[in-house]
């Protein structure tokens, strides 16, 4: 795995570079498919922003923790990358059976108290279609339909690139764009 240490208006101490490449470690044992790990350390006056970006063979696994203590936000962040990854890997052994290295995983996880048989991620299904029209329209259009509406996402036809986008509310108030790659 390539492990990137980017720092947003803080400077990475190697203690610390240190400590994440041991944390980010423990991850490679859920999961060997694992190509590439981002790791983005922010500060804001008091708050310590951890985020994590793993860019997999076929999934890309986010997981973003604040407080006041650096250390605490590495930890709460692994602990949901793992939580991330076994459900992904849980997902991947009912959908292929043995092709994802079951037995690998399987033996990790019993150590670590899971177990791949638990039923209670198994029953999520799709209890709902909804079908719209998408109309053209322009991003700013988008947010304030989407305001509107009360949802935190819209789905449009941008007029510009008449290409379908996703238009969300991001935690910080603002508004974040999702376009496809062609």
């Amino acid at each position: 795995m390539n492990l990137i240490i980017k720092g947003k208006q803080f400077e990475v101490t190697d203690s610390l570079e240190n400590y994440i490449k041991k944390k980010m470690k423990k991850l490679q044992k859920y999961f060997d498919q694992i190509m590439e790990a981002v790791a983005t350390i922010s500060v804001e006056k008091n708050r310590h922003i951890f985020e994590v970006t793993l860019q997999a063979k076929k999934a890309i696994i986010r997981a973003e923790e604040e407080s006041d203590d650096i250390y605490n936000s590495i930890d709460r962040v692994i602990a949901k990358l793992e939580r991330q990854i076994i459900k992904y890997k849980e997902k991947l052994y009912y959908k292929y059976g043995n092709e994802y290295n079951k037995e690998p995983v399987s033996n990790i996880l019993e150590e670590e108290g899971y177990h791949l048989g638990d039923k209670s991620n198994q029953d999520r299904k799709i209890v709902k279609t909804k079908r719209f029209a998408i109309k053209p329209m322009s991003p700013e259009e988008a947010s304030l339909q989407m305001e509107l509406l009360g949802h935190n996402f819209y789905v449009f036809s941008n007029e510009e690139t008449a290409q379908i986008n996703v238009i969300y509310k991001r935690k910080d108030g603002n508004f974040g764009l999702i376009e496809p790659e062609v």
